[in-house]
């Protein structure tokens, strides 16, 4: 019996001392946050000094703000740009935001383009695979298919390569960079306050020794009145001592966590760095996939005029990749693309030089027919080597293979570092 009152008083000290300490420690931190407060109002008003920092510091502050700000507008609106309506009717934003939070793999879903596909192969089907609509639904459905199955790789490759590296800095290194600035301007409030302080203590200081000394010479009051200055001037000397110890403390953490706070903001630098890299894989990507459509389009425009004897339809379903209309002339009539510019005179194959600036290897994706001799046919995987001329359309490059020379289209060829 003994033993357990023993152990309840124990306990009863224990828990005693416990919220003891935690009364002093919450009554510290009120204690911190109000001399914050006090310091922060009157800065506001003008009232009290501030300490500013450098101007490289000041930089670095802004071009991290400027950072943050720019890769938050455009991760933004590249998810706009790769899934324009987020939010639809079969709640696929919200279902991808669920297992993204559970770390599990999104399962497949079908594009647009596929399910556009599906259904017209489906729909070939009923009205019969032998009809001239139905064969040309299933040519079309399954070029609808294929795009859709690039742009899903497309969406796929940009998220991993560049929207990711920016959603993270956003979330990780930004959230750190925030917290130790705040940190910072915590530090810098403590430390100011600390200098006000000081500066206090050393006025009322300086006036007590004045009082001190200007004591009236009688008999009767000079010995009271010299003990009562002689101690407020020792207490104030105190004080101003306390004020210096806390004012080196504070200037000691402020100028810690300053360059940790440093440290991390030149380290947007690298981060540009990483956004630029991933800024040329997403331009990749992108020249991928439109070249991968382009690719299917131009088949398939074989196939129906194949098909359809080379049937020409209504605002020029069948395009010639090497010339455009001219908006004056007929609109069935199409005009090379020299002949825009009357002063340019045509490029002599035979006369090109490679350029001082030097050539480039490139990979052919597609096999491509010369349409005459100034251009170069092309067999899909072989390398070739590349470069420009001045003058030349930018759709267009000069390719070599071996003795043979003629310009070749760029959207057949993924250029090589």
């Amino acid at each position: 019996m003994l033993a357990s009152e023993e152990l309840v008083k124990l306990r009863l000290c224990l828990f005693a001392d416990t919220m003891d300490f935690s009364v002093k420690k919450l009554a510290s931190d009120a204690g911190v946050f109000f001399s914050r407060a006090v310091q922060y109002t009157e800065e506001k008003l003008g009232q009290a000094e501030k300490t500013e920092l450098d101007a490289h510091f000041e930089g670095l502050l802004a071009r991290a703000d400027c950072t943050k700000n720019w890769t938050e507008k455009i991760y933004r609106q590249t998810e706009v740009l790769l899934q324009p309506n987020p939010i639809d009717h079969t709640g696929a934003r919200i279902e991808e935001f669920l297992y993204e939070k559970l770390d599990r793999k999104v399962p497949y879903r079908a594009t647009n383009g596929e399910i556009l596909g599906q259904y017209m192969l489906e729909a070939a089907k009923e009205f019969g695979p032998g009809t001239p609509y139905g064969s040309t639904l299933i040519q079309v459905g399954d070029c609808q298919r294929r795009l859709g199955g690039a742009e899903r790789e497309f969406l796929q490759t940009s998220s991993i390569s560049f929207l990711t590296p920016l959603r993270n800095f956003l979330e990780g290194d930004w959230r750190t960079i925030t917290k130790e600035r705040r940190l910072l301007e915590n530090r810098r409030l403590d430390l100011d306050a600390c200098k006000a302080r000081l500066k206090k203590a050393k006025a009322a200081e300086a006036k007590a020794a004045c009082e001190g000394e200007a004591v009236p010479d009688f008999q009767e009051t000079r010995p009271r009145n010299y003990v009562l200055s002689a101690s407020a001037s020792a207490l104030w000397s105190e004080e101003v001592e306390k004020a210096e110890q806390e004012l080196r403390v504070a200037q000691t953490e402020f100028d810690r966590q300053a360059e940790v706070t440093r440290l991390l903001l030149e380290g947007i630098s690298s981060t540009h760095v990483n956004h630029l890299r991933c800024l040329h894989e997403f331009v990749e990507a992108q020249a991928t996939y439109y070249s991968q459509c382009h690719h299917f389009m131009q088949e398939l425009q074989k196939e129906l005029s194949s098909a359809n004897g080379d049937v020409r339809y209504p605002n020029s379903f069948v395009v010639n990749p090497r010339s455009v209309r001219s908006p004056s002339a007929d609109p069935s009539s199409t005009l090379p693309i020299n002949s825009l510019s009357p002063e340019t005179e045509p490029l002599q194959i035979e006369e090109v030089q490679p350029p001082a600036s030097g050539t480039r290897k490139a990979k052919v994706l597609y096999d491509y027919d010369a349409a005459d001799t100034s251009e170069l046919s092309l067999l899909a995987d072989e390398l070739i080597t590349v470069y420009t001329v001045p003058g030349m359309d930018s759709d267009w490059l000069i390719g070599e293979r071996g003795n043979q020379k003629g310009k070749v289209p760029v959207t057949y060829l993924e250029l090589l570092s």
